[in-house]
């Protein structure tokens, strides 16, 4: 016969689903344990976040400034924003003029050289860079080494 339980002696089922339990929670308790005991991962989402939050705070400036450049902008007298819009016209121009006339009094063969230095430095791209890369770090290192 069976007998009636109770709380002093549990049934062989009611003891497995206590260790169930108990296992659940203990793996639960291990994992936040190793959460938090995994500092990489902690300070790399740390960085994720803060990174995040910089990039909408330069967002939201940059959306202010605009606006302030606006309101200045609209704050200006139409003399001055002509007289600026005339300056920049005649900037302009004036570099294209000059650019036309250097183009104009440079012999053809000093162009043609100057193009083929050109496409040779976009040719090789890659090797000036990393020549340019190099000649940087020997320049850190001589002034780490000088301070």
């Amino acid at each position: 016969m069976t007998q009636p339980h109770d709380e002093q002696n549990p049934s062989p089922e009611e003891l497995r689903e206590q260790v169930e339990q108990t296992r659940e929670e203990l793996g639960e308790t291990v994992q936040a344990l190793a959460g938090k005991a995994d500092v990489k991962t902690r300070a790399q989402e740390k960085a994720t976040e803060v990174r995040h939050e910089a990039a909408a705070k330069a967002g939201q400036l940059k959306t202010k400034a605009a606006d302030v450049a606006h309101q200045v902008q609209d704050k200006l007298p139409d003399p001055v924003k002509d007289k600026a819009a005339h300056a920049a016209e005649q900037a302009r121009t004036r570099a294209t003029e000059a650019g036309h006339l250097l183009q104009e009094k440079t012999p053809e063969s000093v162009r043609h050289t100057a193009a083929q230095g050109v496409q040779a430095a976009r040719d090789k791209r890659a090797l000036l860079l990393a020549a340019a890369t190099g000649a940087a770090l020997v320049w850190l290192a001589y002034r780490r080494r000088k301070g």
